[in-house]
């Protein structure tokens, strides 16, 4: 019987680790900046909208995958504009959200159901 050799082991698959919103942002760009930029806010703006539409669908009678499939396009379309107009996401939310709630600023948003935080 022979030892197994840990050298011979298989790496983790690097799609099954986590990743974070700047790895995220700069995914997309790598793979996408040069037609993004091409065709622009506007057309890409179109294309987040579509996936928002295609989101609703899925919530309202897709399957756990496909809604999954879905936000996921979101995001990415999210972060293709981002890229396009050069906002850093990580800089925007921790701008945004660093602080607790923007609207009564508690960890724990306590705004009331009328108001938008």
């Amino acid at each position: 019987m022979s030892t197994p050799n840990p050298d011979s082991a298989q790496a983790p698959d690097p799609s099954s680790q986590p990743i974070t919103l700047a790895q995220f942002q700069q995914l997309i760009r790598r793979m996408y900046v040069e037609k993004d930029i091409q065709r622009g806010v506007d057309g890409t703006f179109m294309w987040l909208v579509e996936e928002i539409g295609e989101l609703a669908s899925a919530l309202r009678s897709g399957t756990q995958e496909e809604q999954m499939e879905e936000f996921a396009d979101v995001l990415a379309w999210l972060t293709t504009i981002a890229n396009v107009v050069g906002v850093d996401l990580t800089q925007a939310v921790r701008r945004k959200y660093g602080q607790g709630c923007p609207g009564c600023g508690q960890w724990e948003c306590v705004c009331s159901d009328q108001e938008k935080p």
